[in-house]
């Protein structure tokens, strides 16, 4: 059998380093796929930049299009990020009737729906393993290792950057600021952290895992983020008092009134397995209803293991060239025409625990005024930490934790508390999800 033709846009990290894995591991990769798998072409921006890679019997090119016009070029693998000229590229591939391979998470969770009838159309297929946690195989083990199980929830540390920031700041007790600053000094984060500690990155990765979990379309408009930047070593101080620890949590829960999709900072028991997953390292817990909770832990980032994703997509493509379309794994786990209709709930709806901490003028019958305005609203009190002040007239912090309520009720609340005298400024909520 002739080789299969790789046509590789974009020779950067994830590039460089599947470049190697497919050299590298070549023999049994080919004894895997039945066939063996050349990167025949490669597309890059400065063919004469450093490489991590030997190009040896690559045909370069600074031009991605020459690559998805080739005829030669059975698999695209689309390594250039972004979701404008990596958009234009996959959808010209597979109008050429050629299969696509990508590690893009924004473009699949922004226009995976377009880009998944536009294959389905042309009888062609799309893989994205790489797109989510890195080398974890986490798309497949949710699509087909738990395709009998009706998925209940699951939940995942989806953005190393944002848990190497936090495992920092719980293990050195240092503040944000200085450890984000660190985090770019080691290439963890970029100039620009924002997609990282503002959640955005992990909401593209949570919208996919949601869609194959629970059978829907693609909704990443629809997906809640809030960041990491408010969070104070305090905080995570307090949440060790409390027995929890601070992650930056993608969650997606069914519900009899839809589907929750969230990225929040969350306290979880610090007995969870989750709960001690640090550094850049990935998570992702899933419950079905047959198997229980599975636990997926590994590199959610880094050349050979994002690589180690897409060389899996390139076996699983080179394995079913010659088969039927209708007999191939849907894109996102349910066949196209029983994708369900089911909403995305808004944040108002969504019931989960809560961490308050607020800034109080240490005098008498604040923390009663507090506790009736939370009872007012139908939220109970499971645990108080109040720091005592050096004198009365003192500010000094005090950190409530709450039991499960409606977000609206709790929004609510935190708007009256933050109109007492005694409260000063803004109050810190961080949800709580035990993961049981």
């Amino acid at each position: 059998m002739n080789p299969v033709k790789i046509g590789l846009l974009g020779l950067g990290t994830v590039g460089g380093g599947t470049v190697n894995v497919l050299k590298r591991n070549a023999a049994e990769i080919s004894r895997r796929a039945g066939c063996n798998i050349e990167v025949a072409y490669a597309s890059a921006r400065d063919l004469n930049k450093p490489r991590i890679c030997d190009t040896t019997g690559i045909e370069l090119t600074t031009n991605a299009a020459e690559i998805v016009e080739n005829p030669d070029v059975q698999i695209v693998v689309e390594l250039i990020g972004g979701d404008t000229l990596a958009h234009e590229m996959v959808m010209r591939a597979i109008a050429n009737g050629k299969h696509v391979v990508t590690a893009n998470k924004a473009l699949i969770a922004k226009h995976g729906n377009e880009i998944f009838a536009a294959a389905q159309k042309q009888g062609v297929m799309v893989a994205f393993e790489a797109a989510v946690a890195g080398g974890i195989p986490i798309i497949k083990a949710i699509r087909e290792g738990l395709a009998g199980n009706h998925i209940e929830w699951l939940a995942g540390i989806i953005n190393g950057t944002g848990n190497f920031i936090l495992t920092e700041m719980r293990d050195k007790g240092r503040d944000f600021d200085d450890v984000l600053a660190e985090a770019q000094r080691l290439g963890y984060a970029e100039a620009d952290p924002t997609f990282d500690v503002e959640g955005i990155d992990a909401a593209h990765k949570l919208t996919i895992l949601a869609s194959i979990a629970f059978g829907i379309p693609l909704q990443f408009d629809k997906a809640f983020t809030e960041g990491i930047t408010r969070i104070t070593r305090e905080d995570v101080e307090y949440a060790e008092e409390f027995g929890y620890r601070i992650k930056h949590l993608g969650v997606s829960r069914r519900t009899d009134s839809g589907i929750e999709l969230r990225v929040h900072p969350t306290l979880i028991p610090e007995k969870r397995l989750i709960a001690n997953v640090d550094g850049v390292m990935n998570a992702v817990l899933v419950q079905g209803d047959a198997v229980g909770p599975t636990l997926y832990y590994g590199a959610g980032a880094g050349a050979d293991a994002t690589a180690s994703a897409v060389v899996a997509d390139i076996v699983d493509i080179a394995r079913v060239l010659s088969a039927e379309p209708s007999h191939r794994v849907p894109y996102l786990a349910f066949q196209p025409d029983q994708m369900a209709d089911t909403p995305i709930l808004s944040m108002d709806e969504v019931v989960t625990a809560y961490y308050l901490r607020m800034a109080v003028i240490d005098t008498p019958g604040v923390l009663a005024e507090i506790t009736r305005i939370l009872g007012e609203s139908g939220i109970s009190i499971e645990a108080v930490i109040q720091k005592a002040g050096r004198g009365e007239g003192d500010t000094v912090p005090l950190i409530l934790m709450t039991h499960e309520v409606k977000e609206g009720q709790m929004n609510k609340a935190i708007a009256a508390i933050e109109s007492l005298d005694a409260v000063q400024g803004e109050i810190t909520r961080i949800r709580v999800e035990s993961l049981g």
